[in-house]
């Protein structure tokens, strides 16, 4: 497998990345390596909507696999087969996402290179490959979503005040407040009086949670 582009986004870390794909419309780029750097690669791939990513768990990768893991939306506390959940802790640390793809640009610095939102990556994230999605064949509203579509209806109401939204640009504000709205803690910590934090777009963003309220508590320039 060889590694043909990495993403570039505002996710320095695990902390606070979407936790599946499409859910927090935040712009990406797919940044080629340069032996894949051929706008010939890329032709027709601006008629499609949306893309395949198939990346790697690249913080995730382990010698030993489990048949069984903990997935955070159920608490961390309940066992479910490996093949029944997206965790990273694969055999294979491989990852699958659908991203939109707003533009694929074939001029200028690292082209070309495409524009996508709603990628779920840590930035720097290696990528195997891409594929475009066809709604005809990939799309299946009538699927069952088992107990992971239970799980996702979880959200909290954020308390976001302006004196720290001020200091969000424009145009992160409303995808960083959907963010927070997700929960980003791991599930397994419930502690109010903690504070939480984690970097985003060259802020560190703090918070705290008490039952189904969320408070930004500061938003400064990262260290």
């Amino acid at each position: 497998m060889k590694i043909i582009a990495r993403i570039r986004n505002d996710f320095p870390t695990k902390f606070g990345i979407p936790r599946q794909s499409g859910l927090v419309e935040l712009e990406s780029q797919i940044v080629m390596e340069p032996t894949y750097r051929n706008a010939d690669a890329f032709r027709g791939l601006e008629e499609y909507s949306h893309i395949w990513l198939i990346w790697q768990f690249s913080q995730a990768v382990r010698e030993n696999w489990s048949p069984t893991v903990r997935p955070p939306r159920l608490g961390g506390n309940q066992r479910m087969g490996v093949f029944a959940t997206r965790s990273p802790f694969r055999p294979n640390p491989v990852g699958l996402s659908v991203v939109a793809l707003k533009e694929v640009v074939l001029h200028g610095k690292d082209a070309p290179y495409l524009i996508v939102t709603g990628a779920d990556l840590m930035d720097g994230t290696p990528i195997y490959d891409i594929k475009p999605y066809l709604p005809h064949i990939d799309s299946h509203p009538e699927a069952r979503g088992g107990f992971a579509v239970q799980a996702a209806a979880h959200r909290l109401h954020v308390v976001f005040p302006e004196a720290w939204l001020s200091q969000v640009p424009a145009h992160l504000r409303e995808p960083l407040t959907e963010l927070l709205a997700q929960d980003p803690r791991p599930s397994y910590q419930h502690d109010p009086e903690r504070v939480y934090g984690f970097p985003f777009a060259g802020m560190e963003i703090r918070f705290t949670v008490q039952a189904e309220t969320l408070t930004v508590c500061s938003v400064t320039p990262e260290k």
